[in-house]
């Protein structure tokens, strides 16, 4: 594999992006962000929070991403990523739980959940997407990889890459996350 074929690679996954919502129904992409756009602004509104879960590189994904939209989006934020926190959870209630059970703690209706996995099917974020309806919140799924993987039949809004690697999903998660940011970060919501 050489630099052109990587190139190629993501280049063409990020083209193949879809969008669906809870049902499974395809959706225009912008029509698809532009709603992200409008379930962060009332929370921005109405100060409710926006939470951001992910594992290994998606949970770094997670924590840059909640930066950047509490700094250029004005908007609450929080991110799981402390060790003591996550191991915590992990050995007294479980893995599946380590997102799940701090984010039955604190979500309350109307707030979002992003969830980013490349393989879409973390458990624990899974675990969390499961509890983010039963709260009647809002969640919002970046996977990859697998197009049946279990976190894109899950969300209320869902951002699936046809990536192969791990290298191809992070990548084109980190661009859709950044174009995110960037609507919030021109002014547009």
């Amino acid at each position: 594999m050489n630099w052109n074929s990587t190139f190629e690679s993501v280049s063409h996954a990020l083209g193949q992006v879809v969008a669906s919502d809870s049902k499974g129904n395809s959706l225009d992409i912008d029509d698809a962000f532009a709603l992200l756009v409008d379930w962060i602004s009332a929370c921005r509104e109405n100060r409710r929070r926006v939470y951001f879960v992910g594992n290994g590189a998606s949970a770094s994904m997670a924590s840059h991403f909640s930066t950047d939209l509490a700094k250029m989006g004005n908007v609450p934020t929080e991110v799981f990523t402390d060790c003591a926190l996550l191991t915590a959870t992990g050995n007294d209630m479980g893995y599946d739980q380590s997102f799940a059970y701090p984010l039955g703690q604190r979500m309350v209706e109307g707030e979002v959940l992003v969830a980013i996995s490349s393989s879409g099917n973390s458990p624990n974020a899974v675990e969390a997407i499961k509890l983010a309806r039963k709260l009647f919140g809002r969640s919002v799924t970046f996977t990859a990889m697998s197009s049946d993987n279990a976190m894109r039949s899950l969300g209320d809004l869902n951002f699936y890459i046809p990536a192969e690697t791990y290298g191809g999903a992070e990548s084109g998660h980190a661009v859709l996350l950044h174009h995110l940011i960037d609507l919030f970060g021109q002014g547009t919501p």
